[in-house]
């Protein structure tokens, strides 16, 4: 649904440009030319009520004089006219445009206008404030950039029309082209996630290159985003990494989780690769232009030069990548090819004089190597050797496919005789770089995509093994706090809290004052050697800050005497705090242990956040923190423990044994799953969370709440990555006695394609897809089974039988809802060799239950005319059908709910 009648900007067949102009300098005239000047074969369809022909094309005075509606449409008319020109179009058939036209906004009521005017007929518009768009593989520059793209396998989507036309003026000095380059604008209704599902499928698309601005719709996105890194690379350079992060929180992890964080969390969940900057989101289109991701990145240089070579290693370290180590019959063979001064290591050093047989027989050699995954060939210019016979040779090798299919990474170094070489190189599809750090970080660049492809197959399963917590007294707790008006639990409401999710607390007692306090730790002493002291007041929220903790207390005098400091310093440094009485707790000791934190923070833009790494009182200082998105299962958990440093002395380290990591991953996870239970929980902070081998201990705790939300039920609808809907999952016996599973699809459901499309017959598919295909390509599979659950449902049927063929996929439902949320297309397939059993039933009368749940207004589909199975159940389930006007084969099903 996302990317309906948006299609047509693929591979347009006809282009209607309204607002053309034959006046000098106009945006009307630039794209006209622009349209017509670049090989575009397709109908110019001209509009401008004062004009019979623009430049020699024939030209309309209104849409509706237009021979035909053309598959898009360009918008370059003054504001106040867009709405209209939109309804004209949509009226005549068009279903896509571009708007070229800025200042249509909110404030003047012409952005809810225009998109008034599209939505009856499902319209797309692209913009409105936009450069345009470009398919250069059909010669279609549909924009006033002032040159057109080179046809390639990158695609861009930029939210800056100023980014389209730098990165394409930069890649024309490269030889860098591009399948699609689509300037997004406002977005007031196509976003970067349509572009993005539409693109994840087109055949010209090699890569995805994104500039964003904002990700104002996080679920969406990352839904996008993950479908279509699974087939091809997303990379991202998001601007505004340093803006200002929000006011002081209320809690260490508020502090801590500033929204670019976040957005680094986002795209790696998204699995898209970010780069800071767009000096490399350029040094990221090289690199993807020429390379597939690659398990390992252990690289051998060869290099004319011993410094430069030296140089590239250094420039490598930093950027993580590892230099091979050449085996013994490497060396050998290079020893008898190489002058007997060569370097006899990794730096391979051909010597200055190298000439380009010598770099052949090098570069073969060490290509040869199973230790080498990738090869750095350097060049230095000297006047004994010709850089660009160098780069012929090399360039030779790579076209003919000899240097045993790993990936060539040249750097010819300097910049007047290395120009030539350069463009030697690119034009031969060899990635060409100028500096060792370019090249470094192109090799690191590589190395992020091939990680980004693990975690997304690595996949999350939220499939009921999420940690649960006793809700009722977590709910009783946050209706006593918002009753007081209060948005901060005292400490020991938290531990309360954190207890009833599993989270492991020491016993608190609570004195109201210094004679209470002195009773209290008398009978508390006998027990524990020492006790702490800590300050207890809804005013005061980090209570080191006025010197609210006391530890190492032996007696209950110097509890007294801890607790009368206590009152006097608040007394001078916060008259006005209300003191609600003093924590007393045993002093806990755990040797070897490790101070954590695990927190969450509520972004504006993004929803919960989860926060892990170094705790204490100095957290914010050592700034050893990963975030990650919620919810979390136990890979996630792992993959947040793994970005810290802190998670490598978990692992043990000079005598000190490991700590329980499963049992810290079991405490992530229920502060996630405390997060999706509660939508009222605005921030967390377990602070310090002490681990010592399979023992831990949450010392200290922070909750913050939203009072106005402690009755709304999760699961939390804030969330940028929707929960896995284990609500809707249920077992049904069937009237054969075959027993179901029906649940929503996960992504590892993909594998079980194969062996259902086997056992269905090619009607029985056809009927469901309404075309003839004899299988499906693992790309259609993961966009099958990798679903936003926000925006569309997809419910499987798994045979629960004890007998062979138990997990195996028996049917399936599903839903597609539009852009509104308001209709949703519907499709079921059941198995062929299980039809006859009312399992088409069972999973349509689930979807429409969801469907009702969810609020959907009216349920539409399509099938044949002849498929009567089918029919004869929509008919019985109360659907209205009527024959397509399109398609006389084609019956129309629409259900409202």
């Amino acid at each position: 649904m996302t990317i309906r009648n948006l299609d047509p900007i693929l591979a347009p067949q006809s282009i209607a440009l309204i607002g053309a102009s034959p006046k000098e300098g106009s945006v009307g005239r630039i794209v006209l030319r622009n349209v017509a000047s670049n090989g575009f074969q397709g109908k110019v369809y001209p509009v401008n009520p004062n004009h019979d022909e623009i430049n020699g094309i024939k030209c309309y005075r209104q849409i509706k004089d237009l021979p035909e509606p053309p598959d898009i449409a360009v918008v370059m008319t003054p504001p106040k006219t867009v709405p209209k020109v939109i309804k004209d179009l949509s009226k005549l058939g068009t279903r896509t445009a571009v708007v070229l036209t800025a200042g249509i906004n909110d404030s003047n009521g012409l952005r809810q206008k225009m998109l008034d005017a599209a939505k009856p007929n499902l319209f797309r518009v692209i913009g409105p404030n936009t450069v345009g768009m470009m398919a250069p593989h059909v010669g279609l520059n549909a924009s006033f950039t002032h040159m057109a793209p080179m046809p390639g396998k990158l695609a861009l989507l930029s939210q800056s029309g100023a980014i389209v036309t730098a990165l394409i003026d930069w890649a024309a000095d490269r030889d860098v082209g591009f399948s699609h380059i689509v300037s997004l604008g406002d977005m007031a209704d196509v976003d970067m996630a349509d572009c993005i599902d539409l693109l994840a499928m087109d055949r010209h698309t090699k890569a995805i290159l994104l500039y964003l601005e904002s990700i104002p719709n996080p679920r969406k996105f990352i839904s996008a985003a993950r479908a279509a890194s699974r087939l091809k690379p997303v990379l991202a350079v998001k601007s505004g990494r340093h803006e200002a992060a929000a006011k002081a929180a209320a809690t260490h992890t508020g502090a801590l989780a500033g929204s670019d964080t976040v957005v680094d969390a986002i795209l790696r969940r998204a699995g898209v690769v970010r780069v800071k900057d767009l000096d490399d989101l350029f040094l990221a289109a090289e690199t993807i232009e020429h390379f597939s991701s690659i398990p390992d990145m252990r690289v051998g240089i060869v290099t004319n030069g011993g410094g430069a070579g030296v140089l590239a290693v250094d420039q490598m370290m930093d950027y993580g990548s590892d230099l091979a180590d050449l085996s013994p019959e490497t060396i050998e063979a290079l020893n008898a090819v190489l002058p007997p001064t060569w370097s006899k290591a990794n730096p391979v050093d051909i010597i200055g004089d190298a000439p380009p047989q010598r770099y052949r027989d090098a570069v073969s050699i060490v290509a040869n190597d199973p230790g080498v995954d990738a090869i750095l060939v350097m060049s230095c210019p000297t006047a004994l050797a010709s850089p660009i016979e160098a780069a012929q040779e090399i360039s030779s090798m790579v076209q003919k496919g000899q240097i045993n299919r790993k990936p060539v990474f040249g750097c010819w170094l300097g910049e007047h005789s290395a120009k030539g070489a350069r463009h030697v190189l690119r034009k031969a599809g060899v990635a060409s770089f100028d500096t060792p750090a370019q090249a470094a970080e192109a090799m690191s660049l590589l190395e992020s995509w091939t990680q980004s492809q693990r975690l997304l197959t690595r996949v999350p399963a939220f499939g009921g093994d999420e940690p649960s917590g006793d809700k009722a007294v977590v709910s009783e707790i946050f209706k006593t706090v918002a009753d007081e008006g209060r948005t901060i639990l005292t400490e020991p409401e938290a531990k309360r809290v954190f207890s009833a999710y599993g989270i492991p607390t020491p016993p608190t007692l609570v004195a109201k004052d210094v004679k209470e306090a002195r009773e209290v730790a008398a009978e508390l002493l006998p027990g524990h050697s020492r006790l702490v002291v800590k300050l207890l007041s809804r005013d005061i929220t980090h209570k080191t800050d006025v010197g609210g903790v006391a530890l190492g207390l032996e007696s209950p005098e110097a509890v007294a005497q801890t607790v009368q400091g206590m009152l006097d310093k608040v007394a001078r440094t916060h008259p006005d705090a209300r003191i609600d009485g003093f924590m007393i707790q045993p002093m806990v000791s755990l040797p070897d242990s490790n101070e954590l934190i695990i927190g969450m923070k509520h972004d504006a833009t993004f929803g919960p956040v989860i926060l892990f790494g170094a705790g204490g009182t100095a957290v914010e200082v050592l700034k050893d923190t990963a975030i990650a998105l919620p919810p979390i299962d136990d890979v996630l958990a792992g993959d947040l423990i793994d970005q810290t440093r802190i998670g490598r002395l978990l692992a043990g380290y000079r005598g000190h044994k490991p700590a329980d990591r499963a049992m810290i991953i079991q405490m992530i996870r229920a502060v996630s799953s405390l997060v999706v239970d509660f939508p009222c929980v605005t921030g967390i902070d377990i602070n310090p969370l002490l681990v010592s081998g399979d023992r831990a201990l949450a010392l200290d705790a922070r909750i913050v709440i939203d009072v106005d939300r402690v009755e709304e039920p999760g699961p939390n609808p804030d969330l940028a990555m929707t929960p896995y809907p284990n609500d809707w999952t249920k077992r049904v016996t069937l009237d054969n006695g075959m027993k179901l599973i029906l649940r929503a699809i996960r992504p590892e459901d993909a594998a079980l394609y194969p062996v259902f499309l086997d056992k269905t017959s090619a009607e029985d598919i056809r009927n469901r897809l309404l075309t003839s295909v004899s299988r499906l390509t693992d790309a259609e599979m993961i966009r099958l089974t990798q679903l936003d659950y926000s925006r569309a449902m997809a419910f499987v049927a798994i045979i629960d039988d004890e007998g062979e063929s138990k997990g195996e996929l028996a049917g399936v439902s599903r839903l597609m809802a539009d852009a509104d949320h308001e209709r949703a297309e519907f499709g079921v397939i059941v198995r062929g060799d299980l039809q006859g059993h009312r399992m088409g039933w069972v999973l349509m009368e689930h979807l429409l239950d969801y469907a009702r749940a969810d609020e959907l207004q009216v349920i539409d589909g399509v099938t044949f005319k002849a498929n009567k199975r089918m029919r004869q159940m929509c008919d019985e389930l109360g659907f209205k059908q009527k024959m397509s006007r399109e398609d006389p084969e084609l019956v129309e099903l629409e259900l409202k709910l």
